[in-house]
This record gives C-alpha cells, sequence and structure tokens, in this order.
C-alpha cells in the first residue's frame, strides 16, 4: 500500500533492493492521502474481522482499528524490514501483523473487508486474485483496491526507457516498468463485477507540490526505482541513478519558488456484495 509498503514484488540482495520505511515515509502524507480516499467508500458499518494486504510499516492499517474498534485488523506484508516498524501500531488483540505474500493470502474463514493498497501494480495477472479475494468475502463483504496508474508518466515511461537503453538493456531490460502494469479503470469494474460484487471505480490525479533537492528521484527512490538499483552494484547504481536523475530534472523542472510538481494518477476499486449507494 502506500504508506504500507508495496510488499509482493521481491527484495534484491543489494541494499538499495531492500524496503527502507524511514525513505519511503518521506512522503507520508501525500501517500496517505489516496488510502483514505479509497476507504472512504467503503461502507461496512461493523466489520468484525478486516485485512490489509501490503500493510507495510503499519501506520494506515492501525488506522482501520480506529475506524472500527470492533474488529480484529490484520495487515500482511512481505518485507521483514516493513514488518519490523509495524510492529509499534500492534495491538493485542485487535492490531496483529504477519509476514506473507499476498499472492498466496488465504484466510480461515470469511472476511468482512479486505484492503490492497498500492500493492497490485507489482503482480502479474492480479486481476485474477482480486476475483479470488472476492471469493473470501464474508456476506455484505467489502473489497477495496487502490493503485498507481501512472505507468505511461514521465517517471516510470524514462525509467524504461533507461533500462532497456543500449548501456543497460542486458540486465535491467527485464525490470523496467511496464506500461500495462494495471488496468484501466473500466476493466476494473468488469473484474469486480464478474467476481459478483457491485462496483465503484474511479481515478484521482493528484498534484503533489515537492520540495528539496531533485525530489522527484527521492520520491520514485522508494518505490519504483528500488527493484532497478537491486539489479547493479553501488558503483552502477550510481550511474545509473544519476542518468535517471538528469532525466526527471527536464521532464519536472523546479518552478521559480524552488519546488516541483509532480502529477500522480490512481485508480480505485471498491467492490461489496451489498448493493452501493450513490455519491
Amino acid at each position: 500500500m502506500t504508506a504500507a509498503g508495496d510488499p509482493t514484488h521481491p527484495v534484491g540482495g543489494s541494499s538499495p533492493g531492500r524496503w527502507q520505511p524511514d525513505t519511503y515515509l518521506r512522503f507520508a502524507g501525500e501517500r496517505a492521502r489516496p488510502f483514505a480516499a479509497l476507504l472512504s467508500r467503503v461502507g461496512a458499518e461493523s466489520p468484525r474481522r478486516v485485512v490489509d494486504l501490503g500493510c507495510g510499516e503499519g501506520a494506515l492499517t492501525a488506522s482501520l482499528a480506529r475506524r472500527w474498534p470492533a474488529a480484529r485488523v490484520t495487515g500482511v506484508d512481505s518485507s521483514p524490514e516493513m514488518l519490523a516498524a509495524a510492529t509499534a501500531w500492534a495491538l493485542p488483540g485487535r492490531v496483529a501483523f504477519e509476514l506473507g505474500d499476498v499472492r498466496d493470502w488465504a484466510p480461515a474463514g470469511p472476511v468482512d473487508v479486505v484492503v490492497s493498497n498500492a500493492v497490485l501494480h507489482w503482480v502479474d495477472g492480479h486481476p485474477g486474485l482480486m476475483a479470488r479475494w472476492a471469493g473470501h468475502l464474508a456476506p455484505a463483504g467489502w473489497l477495496a483496491v487502490q493503485v498507481p496508474g501512472n505507468f505511461r508518466a514521465p517517471t516510470h515511461a524514462l525509467l524504461a526507457a533507461l533500462c532497456r537503453s543500449a548501456e543497460w538493456a542486458d540486465r535491467l531490460a527485464d525490470v523496467a516498468p511496464r506500461a500495462d502494469a494495471v488496468l484501466e479503470p473500466a476493466g476494473y469494474a468488469e473484474v469486480l463485477t464478474a467476481a459478483g460484487l457491485s462496483a465503484d471505480v474511479w481515478e484521482t490525479t493528484y498534484l503533489h507540490v515537492l520540495s528539496g533537492p531533485d525530489p522527484v528521484l527521492a520520491w520514485v527512490r522508494s518505490t519504483v526505482l528500488r527493484p532497478v538499483l537491486a539489479r547493479l552494484d553501488d558503483a552502477d547504481a550510481g550511474r545509473f541513478t544519476d542518468a535517471y536523475a538528469a532525466a526527471l530534472r527536464t521532464a519536472y523542472p523546479p518552478r521559480a519558488d524552488g519546488t516541483t510538481l509532480l502529477p500522480f494518477r490512481r485508480v480505485f476499486a471498491v467492490g461489496s456484495l451489498e448493493p452501493l449507494s450513490e455519491g
């Protein structure tokens, strides 16, 4: 999830590829906004069991327990680094965290609310996974998913082009971000309705105002750039990052006041086994 660590992408063997909660949380406020927007359309009133698939460092998972005080909330993530940070949010009998891959998740019984925030773009074939999760919902259960929708934006297109360039293709072409990593909103509506859910699907483009040196690079360093750097030693990672940073500065130039605008599109999909309200 956005403040929760896109967990299903394999953690690389070199230090640049590991999840680093402190780096990810530099933009915690900006990354939390889509989570709040996603949950605003979940109408569950008194769920008993809530699961956050891709919980990362746990802050937003804990917010689910505040919204639903009677629920037992479980966060699942495959990053030991993120889960180590998440222990600060654990509450005996109310909020728990466990190590696991969202692709393999199967609950012991029906779940009232399943949330997956900024995770599924790492998972090939995730529409089928969403359908499987829908099958684990309790009567009147809810499934809520958010994915980045910016894979054709310069942040990702420039990175993909660099990964596939003559200098780097032999090592990085297969980890270049794909433009088709996520569906368009209509595609997610089809996934939810085919799974027997009432669907509420929309998109939002956030215009983030970033500051500091190379702020767009800082934003992507903890997400889409992470698996790329995991393939490289320190010297090559530095050379690659320098080239990518230069391209980002051209695509996202600083404004006169020193800030940089980063448009970021996100796609939201909420499904329920009960009819959804309008508005």
